[in-house]
């Protein structure tokens, strides 16, 4: 019998993780399981139709998201029409919190009576430590990518499960360099710069420019520069837009293969902070975080933010192995320095084991959080 799961994923990172779930969810029911929601193009390409493009929830800080208001008010009242109507066995939000918690209280306030769950805990370990009370209230069930955060919610009564994290399943660290070089024509001497200025617009928007203007600086003391920018869809039309007329050999690539291929070949990236650090480390790319937000959320995040580092690497180490340059430190001056000292001393140690950093499980992330959703749906993975 066919399995009916409703998926939310907000932004890029959410996509890639539901897609393995999609795959997962597929492999275990053998294709007997049929997807409604929410996703990218990563999701779609396993068989979603999305309900609407997830360009319109890609949106981050406090400043930034206000005039996104209406729409995403817009497309939560989209959502709860279509699960009403579709009825689906499960429901699971990806990631995105501050979407993802709506669509859950949606789903209590409207009476629907469907087992729904959240995959990627919010960091309470780091900011509003107040999330621990408020998920138990909304959420039938949450599943953590770190293995110390079911202690934050199992107290109050939400069922909680460390899967591991989704970067040990992506293969970052199984990229072939060569035939990123044949491609592009590039020897094995010919620099390679890889550049992740993120996956949102207003990050595109902040933070492109900068990275162009350090990679100009690069080409000064690297002639024969070749500079790869690994991107989503989503914002992949932005990106070539401000790139069009850019006088340094570039390529822009979509997808996970070409994008692990492009880390394979870098030998330095500079990155917007997230996932991507650790999957840069897996494919060990000595590389930089650097992050500007605008002043009034930078503020506000100031003020609540407990944590020393945003790199994970840092954080879960509690030392700066990966530079961190934020806000004010986001500078051309400074990315350019940093990077030109990571070109010049290429060994920089960016790989703890991830069993060291606690990030492995004992099997797939993907295929445990698809047996729990089964069972969530009363469908274990062995019915007919």
């Amino acid at each position: 019998m066919t399995v009916k799961v409703y998926l939310v994923a907000g932004e890029a990172s959410g996509d890639l993780l539901g897609a393995r779930l999609m795959r997962a969810l597929k492999h275990q029911k053998n294709e007997e399981v049929a997807f409604y929601g929410v996703g990218g193009e990563t999701m779609q390409a396993e068989g979603l139709n999305s309900l609407f493009d997830i360009k319109d929830l890609s949106v981050m800080g406090f400043m930034e998201v206000i005039p996104s208001v209406p729409k995403i008010l817009r497309h939560l009242k989209e959502i709860i029409s279509d699960i009403k109507q579709i009825q689906p066995d499960v429901i699971l939000t990806i990631d995105s919190y501050s979407f993802s918690i709506r669509v859950h209280q949606a789903i209590k306030k409207n009476k629907i009576d469907i087992p729904h769950a959240h995959y990627v805990a919010p960091q309470v370990w780091a900011w509003n430590k107040g999330r621990t009370k408020i998920l138990p209230k909304w959420v039938d069930h949450l599943f953590c990518l770190l293995p110390n955060e079911p202690e934050y919610f199992t107290p109050y009564g939400l069922p909680t499960t460390f899967v591991g994290h989704p970067v040990i399943e992506g293969g970052a660290d199984k990229g072939e360099a060569q035939k990123f070089r044949t491609q592009y024509n590039l020897d094995e001497k010919t620099p390679v710069l890889a550049l992740l200025p993120g996956s949102r617009k207003n990050e595109i928007k902040t933070l492109l420019p900068v990275f162009m203007q350090v990679a100009e600086k690069v080409s000064e003391t690297h002639p024969d520069l070749f500079v790869v920018v690994p991107t989503v869809q989503t914002v992949a039309d932005k990106i070539t837009l401000q790139m069009k007329d850019w006088k340094i050999p570039h390529t822009i690539v979509l997808g996970e293969r070409a994008r692990y291929d492009a880390f394979a070949a870098a030998n330095v990236a500079i990155a917007a902070s997230g996932t991507v650090s650790l999957e840069l480390a897996m494919a060990k790319v000595p590389h930089l975080i650097a992050y500007r937000l605008n002043a009034v959320t930078a503020f506000l995040a100031k003020l609540v933010l407990k944590i020393k580092y945003v790199n994970l690497i840092n954080l879960l180490q509690d030392k700066e192995i990966i530079p961190e340059l934020l806000q004010e430190n986001c500078t051309v001056k400074k990315i350019f320095d940093t990077a030109e000292n990571l070109f010049q001393n290429s060994h920089q140690d960016v790989l703890p084991s991830l069993k060291k950093l606690g990030l492995n499980g004992n099997e797939s992330p993907s295929e445990k959080v698809a047996s729990c959703l089964l069972k969530l749906a009363g469908r274990e993975k062995n019915d007919g």
